[in-house]
């Protein structure tokens, strides 16, 4: 009998498992989508999964990045290299401030930093600076936050900086190296079906199995928002009815800005960059709507709607 449908594959199964590293295999893909899953998983882990960073870094007695310390071995720009460089966990959706305030002579490490219980030092032997006079002290404090991907500090200087801060590029992803690989195998009589194998290293933020399973979550998560077709676009009139749900409400409150709004730092950054400027622009979404949003989770809609109930409101129907 000919084939009516596409086979499900096996669920992955770890082939090694390290600290940072993993082999990861899929078994059963029918044809064609060892490399159709392996290419579109192997983007996400590269490119999808959060990480955090310092984002800025205000040293005391520095003007700006060129500048130099006396008594103190490296310039401003390599201590600013040592510091990204920095593999660090934050258990917090909103940037946390660390500081390095020593004046020890000899070699200063990341163990030397002083940080909160949000924030997670992994690489405590990491070398940031050498002081070498007596006398000199290094004060820096450094802005960690979470995010995707790579951003460039032109990205952070849009942000609010306080005077004499500078911005860093700053590397979010936890992922050193991810690839993949397709083999045939026997599936019945036929064999041509596909094993796909995962290849996946990290920083050790994260384990590679835990990159792999939240890659297929997002990849899950993303394929859910595109089922079935999305409904045409509102007509004026149904805009104005959407308003007339509001009409008790002060328009003044509807007119609001969201940025004035007590939202994370992440939630508020989805939502200006789905154009969503106001509060009157927000109630008019739906909470599929909102969950569709790139940046945003079930704790940044819960979030979305607990502030909206504070203010008598809700998100559309």
């Amino acid at each position: 009998m000919l084939e009516t449908n596409v086979t499900l594959p096996s669920k992955p199964r770890a082939v090694k498992e390290e600290e940072f590293q993993g082999i990861f295999e899929i078994d059963g893909l029918y044809p064609g989508y060892g490399h159709t899953l392996g290419n579109s998983l192997r983007r996400i882990i590269l490119s999808s999964l959060p990480g955090a960073a310092v984002t800025h870094v205000k040293i005391d007695g520095v003007k700006h990045e060129f500048d130099t310390i006396d008594g103190v071995k490296e310039d401003v720009i390599n201590i600013l290299l040592n510091i990204k460089r920095i593999r660090l966990a934050l258990h917090s959706e909103d940037p946390v401030t660390m500081r390095l305030k020593t004046n020890k002579l000899g070699l200063i490490t990341a163990r030397d930093i002083e940080a909160p219980s949000q924030i997670e030092i992994l690489s405590p032997e990491m070398p940031i600076a050498e002081i070498t006079a007596k006398g000199v002290s290094l004060d820096i404090e450094m802005t960690v936050s979470r995010g995707l991907g790579y951003v460039p500090r032109e990205s952070h200087q849009k942000e609010k900086m306080d005077i004499g801060a500078i911005a860093l590029d700053a590397v979010f992803t936890p992922i050193r190296r991810a690839n993949y690989e397709v083999e045939n195998m026997r599936v019945g009589e036929r064999t041509d079906y596909n094993r796909l194998r995962l290849f996946v290293e990290t920083d050790g933020t994260l384990t590679p199995r835990e990159a792999v399973e939240k890659s297929i979550e997002i990849m899950i998560h993303q394929l859910k928002a595109i089922t079935g077709f999305k409904d045409t676009e509102p007509t004026a009139q149904a805009e104005e009815k959407e308003v007339e749900k509001h009409e008790a409400v002060d328009q003044d409150i509807l007119k609001t800005r969201i940025e004035t709004l007590d939202l994370s730092a992440r939630t508020l950054s989805a939502l200006e960059d789905a154009s969503i400027r106001t509060i009157g622009g927000l109630v008019r979404k739906k909470k599929d709507d909102i969950l569709a949003l790139d940046g945003i989770g079930p704790k940044g809609l819960v979030e979305i709607v607990d502030l909206l109930e504070r203010m008598s409101l809700k998100l559309a129907e």
